[in-house]
């Protein structure tokens, strides 16, 4: 079976976003050819330039399925007429928007995200990864929700890792915030104040942002806890790496943050009030210091959410669209 990912090439760090190219490694491992087809430039407009060379280089190839990732990426599927059937996964922002605060979205987003309603009817299959992003695709016949799985092997304890080795303070408590701090929706100003509130002298903020994937590994490894303040999320990546680090984990309840983390002791969901989050840090902290590690990875396992049951999940569905030829077009 021959698969063409569709997706944006615009980041500077990476040419495709680690969670895309790591399903695809995981499908390529289990059998399936996945090649790549990346979108340089931003906006509409500049992804509309991609149709003409999209439908070239399909046509140059003997695909059976083209699998894009965010909904332009789908539209430019669409638009470049292959007659193949088209998988379209959704991102999350392009589902539920770019929050800018509780409540608030940006108006790009909300655009964004009423392209994504006018595609739903000329793809084959749309994928979301978490039930809050299901919630906007009314096509419930051609839907399933099946989160971003983890390659667990990524996450295994690396012994010449340590907070020495990372340039930290082996005094000092480390609570990590994986994300940019002026993304609004990331919230960092959450944690902040919570860790203010507590006002632990040998606990700091370990804020990481714009290093290779490798390296955010390696910051999981050696953090005491883990934590995400977002507003909105789909399945959080950050939260399932670190459960296969098995990181005491403090997140408020986005997506679907609260079924990953059921049950697992020394992870905790928070709301997003000072009072509650501050509440939970501490709480986790105590937890790191007298056992340390939590069962994430079993709970991984468990939810079905390592790469491997991921890809069998996904390339069972590629087989029934085969099957089926449910191939559709405007």
């Amino acid at each position: 079976m021959n698969v063409l990912f569709i997706s944006s090439g615009n980041d500077d760090r990476y040419d495709i976003a680690p969670f895309i190219k790591s399903q695809g490694e995981s499908l390529q491992n289990s059998g399936v050819n996945i090649d790549y087809y990346t979108i340089k430039g931003k906006g509409l407009i500049n992804y509309l330039k991609n149709i003409g060379p999209l439908r070239k280089h399909v046509k140059s190839q003997n695909y059976d399925i083209l699998h894009a990732h965010y909904s332009l990426c789908g539209w430019v599927a669409v638009l470049s007429f292959s007659g193949l059937p088209i998988v379209l996964s959704l991102m999350g922002a392009d589902a539920v928007g770019t929050p800018t605060g509780k409540n608030r979205l940006t108006l790009k987003s909300r655009m964004l995200s009423y392209l994504t309603l006018l595609v739903q009817p000329f793809v084959s299959l749309i994928i979301s990864k978490s039930p809050n992003i299901e919630k906007v695709v009314y096509r419930k016949d051609r839907s399933v929700i099946i989160p971003n799985g983890v390659r667990m092997e990524q996450f295994n304890t690396q012994p010449e890792v340590s907070k020495k080795s990372m340039g930290l303070s082996e005094d000092v408590r480390h609570v990590l915030f994986l994300g940019s701090p002026h993304d609004k929706n990331k919230n960092i100003q959450l944690l902040k104040s919570s860790l203010r509130q507590l006002n632990l002298n040998d606990v700091e903020l370990l804020n990481v942002f714009d290093v290779p994937h490798d390296q955010v590994v390696q910051y999981l490894l050696v953090s005491d806890i883990v934590s995400l303040c977002s507003f909105s999320e789909g399945s959080p990546n950050v939260v399932k790496e670190a459960m296969a680090c098995n990181k005491p984990i403090v997140a408020t309840n986005v997506g679907d943050v609260a079924w990953l983390l059921e049950g697992l002791k020394g992870c905790y969901v928070s709301d997003h009030s000072v009072e509650d989050f501050s509440q939970k840090v501490g709480k986790a902290l105590i937890f790191a210091k007298e056992h340390r590690s939590t069962t994430g990875r079993d709970q991984l396992y468990y939810l079905g959410l390592d790469a491997k049951s991921t890809a069998d999940r996904i390339i069972e569905l590629y087989h029934s669209l085969l099957d089926n030829r449910q191939v559709l077009t405007i």
